[in-house]
């Protein structure tokens, strides 16, 4: 009888995973973590109504102003705010096929077994840095990590789950793929609870050492410091017929992908680069307390459009962060390469043999590659629009696309994940000050002249200063200086498109004679201009530390933790509070600046810490005292009530 019912099992268990395998072939399942609202830190304050390029509009007065989509108005809504936050968690717009198929991410020492292994070693625990063991032993960028070493992540795993934050699987093709969605990098867990914090910045997210790690790191060379392409190309070089019929030759793979390894393992833990301007500038990953916070990115250059600009920023991740391919169309004017030159040197080395372009079977590898896009019609793999001014880059697109979700509307999870955002209140800092201190702080920074830029409401006067006036890191702030030879009209599709857009729908110009043109100039470093960065908000900033638009001044729990190479090099924490001391002393930032300078690291990728040399000290007038309660005053600004 025994022997029967083991019988049995074994046949009911080979007839469900049968089963279970013709399902995932056919269904192609896919999951992400999306923690219930009672399982988080963080608060939302939610105001429904219109968005009307940027002008909040009530409900009450939309019928007398008579908004409608056809209009541009942006209906902000229960089901809007549920659709941004399912995006924020869930939606990668098909970044899975990129990460996992071109990229290489789970193909080298990294590997979807061994993160799972390392997933269910937690128990349910839950982590601030997912630690996965090596599969194999390789030399990257110069440096050996063997097999069996045991990697930092800085992956979240919240308490309870099994699955990492941000990072939703796929089964297609018949393999596991992972994509990135928002919150990747936009959330964390608390690392004493291991509860979820959504908008925190993810403070140790390991991305330049994954990136590295990658089989085809060199899929994403244009965020890493790469002159010029010329530099690895040679009469050995790989021979492609471009789509005129004439020849070009691609970089060498094994020289470049070395070359954008070593650059990517010295980005510190917690930043990126999200610039494509061929050098190496990162900065710290931002929060999403995004309200009032405008005009949007380092530069300010997501400023038209919903929400003030905060769509277009949003769509900046998925446009172009995880989707190289999707810039070919303005390859020669970026980085003055053809697209098919751009696109043969992304794919030449793809993970995936599907995506793999072969130089000598003859064909171009813009005729290769679409044969092999998913997404045909679009630039790219992901799933995107072209808007009404596609190719060129505008002030509306600053990627020349926008994704969407087919049977979506057009730009609607940008501005669903926008509204979204905007409802975020940071959580409280763990160390409350006492009232008098904060009011006395509050003095000390009326006195020391912050308000003449960290004004208002939301703690910004929404400009943009020059960098030479700043004085931090210049080369970000001229990162957008090449789409001058590309730029256009800002139009986009009515809201009410349906996504993939059919021919005679509505196109409406995106309002922009408003803008200061002196400061669109500083935004996007035209016409001459050294570029610059915008005054950014100051809710938050407990859970935004290190500091600077370089990131560069951070200091640990010790003051003697000092820069960088004393903190984040070494795993440990910016602690807020010291940190945000060595914003306002110019001794201890002095140390912070020599820590820095000290690191050859640091130096090849532009984190020095230096710039914003505004101080709230001894030499200015200013005692411990006050310097203590200046920052008990800044660690207790709030998000106000809408």
């Amino acid at each position: 009888m025994r022997k029967h019912k083991f019988t049995v099992i074994l046949v009911i268990a080979a007839i469900l995973i049968a089963s279970a395998f013709l399902t995932l072939r056919c269904l192609e399942p896919e999951y992400a973590y999306m923690p219930p609202k009672e399982k988080v830190i963080s608060k939302e304050n939610r105001t429904n109504g219109y968005d009307v390029w940027g002008t909040f509009v009530s409900n009450k007065e939309a019928d007398r102003l008579r908004v409608s989509s056809q209009k541009g108005a942006v209906k902000v809504d229960d089901r809007l705010h549920h659709l941004g936050r399912d995006v924020f968690y869930k939606e990668t717009f098909g970044n899975e096929v990129f990460l996992t198929d071109i990229l290489g991410l789970l193909d080298g020492p990294i590997t979807v077994q061994n993160m799972t292994k390392a997933i269910a070693a937690l128990k349910g625990k839950g982590t601030t840095n997912l630690r996965v063991e090596l599969a194999k032993t390789v030399k990257i960028g110069g440096k050996t990590f063997k097999k069996g070493e045991m990697i930092d992540t800085g992956i979240d795993v919240p308490k309870g789950a099994f699955a990492p934050l941000g990072m939703p699987f796929k089964y297609s093709d018949g393999k596991i793929k992972v994509g990135i969605s928002c919150a990747a990098c936009h959330a964390t867990t608390h690392p004493k609870t291991m509860q979820v914090m959504e908008g925190v910045t993810n403070p140790d997210l390991n991305t330049g050492l994954m990136l590295a790690l990658a089989t085809n790191s060199a899929a994403y060379f244009t965020h890493s410091e790469i002159k010029s392409i010329k530099r690895f190309i040679n009469d050995s070089s790989p021979v492609i017929t471009v789509a005129d019929g004439k020849k070009e030759r691609l970089p060498d793979p094994d020289k470049l992908e070395n070359a954008v390894d070593q650059v990517f393992l010295k980005w510190p833990r917690g930043f990126f680069d999200s610039t494509i301007d061929m050098k190496s500038n990162p900065t710290q990953i931002p929060d999403a307390y995004t309200l009032g916070d405008h005009p949007y990115s380092w530069s300010g250059a997501a400023m038209a459009g919903p929400f003030k600009g905060l769509s277009v920023f949003s769509n900046n991740v998925h446009a172009q962060n995880s989707d190289s391919l999707s810039q070919a169309p303005g390859s020669r004017a970026l980085f003055g390469m053809s697209p098919d030159v751009y696109i043969g040197t992304i794919l030449q080395r793809a993970a995936d043999r599907s995506y793999r372009y072969h130089p000598e079977k003859g064909k171009s590898p813009s005729a290769f590659f679409a044969k092999a896009d998913p997404t045909p019609g679009v630039p790219g793999v992901n799933q995107m629009v072209r808007p009404p001014s596609f190719p060129k880059i505008t002030l509306a697109a600053p990627d020349g696309v926008h994704v969407g979700s087919p049977d979506k509307k057009a730009n609607e999870e940008n501005n669903a994940v926008s509204a979204w955002q905007n409802t975020l209140e940071p959580p409280k800092p763990p160390q409350k000050a006492g009232r008098e201190s904060i009011e006395q702080g509050k003095a000390v920074f009326a006195k020391a002249g912050c308000i003449s830029c960290h004004a208002g409401r939301y703690f910004t006067n929404n400009k943009v200063i020059s960098a030479k006036e700043i004085g931090t890191e210049p080369t970000r702030a001229q990162s957008f200086k090449k789409t001058e030879k590309i730029f256009g009209e800002s139009t986009m599709y009515a809201p009410n498109t349906t996504v993939p857009v059919k021919s005679g729908a509505k196109v409406l110009k995106v309002p922009t004679n408003h803008f200061d043109q002196k400061q669109v100039e500083l935004a996007w470093a035209k016409n001459g201009s050294p570029g610059g960065y915008k005054v950014p908000s100051l809710i938050g900033l407990y859970w935004s530390a290190p500091y600077l638009h370089d990131g560069g001044a951070a200091v640990g729990s010790s003051l003697k933790e000092t820069g960088i190479t004393e903190t984040l090099a070494k795993g440990k924490p910016a602690d807020p509070y010291n940190s945000l001391l060595a914003l306002i002393d110019r001794d201890l930032r002095a140390r912070v600046i020599k820590s820095n300078a000290a690191s050859p690291d640091l130096k090849a990728v532009r984190i020095t810490g230096k710039g914003h040399e505004f101080w709230i000290d001894p030499k200015s007038g200013f005692s411990k005292q006050e310097q203590k309660a200046v920052i008990d005053y800044l660690m207790s600004l709030d998000m106000p009530k809408k």
